[in-house]
């Protein structure tokens, strides 16, 4: 064994509690405490975020589902397992520990990340903490494997938490910590997860039902495991949090689903922990979870590369990535368009929702060519309409159209995008905006929800944000009809500023 990774092969000792609670401290460690959670309203004005999946993964030099590869070039036929025996060599002796030097980070720059998502018009961003894969990108105490002590070395949280911070965006850090359970063959003895030197990176041991259960047709249901972590692996989760909490302090903190193979005790006092930290700090914590991971009312609710249906009564967030087949850097990536990626944040954010977009940096820092244009396309999108999505609220009605969204765990990936017919609403300071999706070939916009004989309120004036001459309107039991200019202020969703006489009322 190579004296490098000698340094590396005892498992950290984890001793006493890990978040220690007061009475006295606004939160308890049990949902009923938990359910005095508000979301604060910084998170339900900001709408708009940015993080990016960046770590050894990125380093592999796989084609596709780079986050997942450190699970999947361990099974024999997956196309993860090709590209590692042809990039590196055998899994027997190239293992994923050993593609760490790989990741060298050589020119991050995270005032440069963070000066392109200023001019992408994010109000908060950060970092991936901790994925799946055990490397910890802080400059962790508890999990040798960070990228302070090898790979970069560097602390990456720390460095995105001043950039952040410097600009006046709101700091997140996304963990995703929890899916080690089960996600290395510890069980295997060809590989070198097997090894208890390791175990520090790759897990305890355990069996190959820890992964899940296996599908008719293939395939696992990650949900669920046998046996469920253990109390050290919750401890030492649970110790992972606290250092991101008490030395990076985040406005928000994601994580990724399957926390509910974690015990309500654990889940509980991490939810207590970070928001005691917070207010004691001066902050308004948001923390999401996916559901069923949480109660409802003790977090915000996070739905992955999905949507709600229609308006919820809480604010919430998707979370979605910048290409569609990837998280993390890849050799392939396929990208959605700016125009796409509007069009979503506009329909979340009609619905009561927020958007974190993920990106997908290279292993040396630097974000591709293809990524930057279209976060610059975003913001020059947002400048201009950034009235009508910034502090907006839902309306009665969140849009009208012949499109419905599918809904579900990843349902994004079965949706096409919206047509020129479809419009979204927002509101505020007493004005409605009413967002075109599309700009309609015949040079009319009817919006059918405005008819005279649906709603009463009288509008007054209807201006297009971006568009200096005044626009001909009328209103028919047809309902708004707007002669539009010969051309569209700009190039994606178009925002139409509604003023009323009074608060509007739908069904009278």
């Amino acid at each position: 064994m190579p004296l490098f990774w000698a340094g590396l092969c005892l498992t950290v000792a984890l001793t006493g509690p890990v978040i220690l609670l007061t009475a006295e401290e606004p939160y308890q460690a049990n949902w009923e405490s938990l359910q005095n959670y508000e979301c604060p309203v910084w998170f339900q004005d900001a709408k708009f975020g940015i993080y990016a999946h960046w770590g050894v993964y990125s380093a592999t030099k796989g084609s596709r589902n780079t986050d997942w590869y450190s699970r999947n070039m361990y099974k024999a036929g997956h196309p993860n397992r090709t590209e590692h025996e042809a990039n590196h060599g055998p899994v027997s002796e190239v293992g994923y520990k050993d593609l760490i030097p790989l990741f060298k980070a050589e020119n991050f720059d995270a005032d440069e990340w963070v000066d392109l998502y200023v001019e992408a018009g994010a109000r908060f961003a950060g970092p991936v903490g901790e994925h799946a894969d055990g490397f910890a990108m802080w400059d962790s105490k508890v999990n040798p494997w960070n990228a302070v002590a090898m790979g970069p070395h560097r602390n990456v949280v720390a460095e995105m938490e001043s950039a952040v911070r410097k600009r006046g965006l709101k700091f997140m850090v996304s963990m995703h910590h929890q899916w080690r359970w089960g996600w290395y063959p510890t069980w295997d003895k060809n590989t070198d997860a097997s090894d208890p030197k390791y175990s520090s990176l790759y897990g305890p041991g355990y069996p190959a039902t820890a992964q899940g259960r296996p599908l008719p047709g293939g395939g696992v249901n990650n949900m669920v495991a046998d046996p469920l972590p253990s109390m050290p692996f919750q401890k030492d989760w649970l110790t992972k949090v606290e250092e991101v909490v008490t030395g990076y302090s985040p406005d928000l903190l994601w994580f990724d689903n399957r926390m509910q193979l974690l015990s309500e005790e654990t889940r509980a006092k991490m939810a207590a922990g970070y928001y005691n930290h917070a207010l004691a700090n001066g902050q308004q914590p948001v923390l999401t979870y996916k559901r069923p991971d949480m109660p409802l009312g003790t977090a915000t609710s996070d739905l992955e590369r999905a949507r709600m249906p229609d308006i919820y009564p809480e604010p919430w967030l998707t979370d979605t990535s910048i290409s569609r087949n990837s998280w993390s850097y890849a050799n392939n990536l396929e990208y959605y368009s700016a125009d796409r990626i509007v069009d979503d944040l506009v329909d979340i954010v009609s619905k009561n929702g927020c958007m974190l977009l993920n990106i997908a940096p290279r292993p040396d820092g630097t974000i591709p060519a293809e990524q930057k244009q279209i976060l610059r396309d975003i913001g020059k999108w947002l400048r201009l309409n950034g009235e009508s999505v910034y502090g907006s609220r839902p309306w009665l009605l969140y849009g009208e159209g012949p499109t419905q969204t599918p809904v579900g765990h990843l349902s994004d990936f079965k949706f096409n995008g919206f047509t020129s017919r479809d419009i979204r609403f927002t509101t505020k300071g007493g004005n409605l905006y009413a967002i075109a999706l599309g700009w309609p070939e015949d040079g009319k916009l009817t919006i059918e929800s405005f008819s005279t004989d649906r709603y009463s309120t009288p509008i007054v004036d209807v201006q297009l944000l971006g568009y200096d001459g005044t626009l001909t309107w009328k209103r028919t039991t047809q309902g708004l009809e707007i002669t539009l200019p010969d051309q569209p202020p700009c190039d994606f969703a178009c925002v139409f500023k509604i003023q009323r006489s009074s608060e509007s009322t739908v069904g009278k």
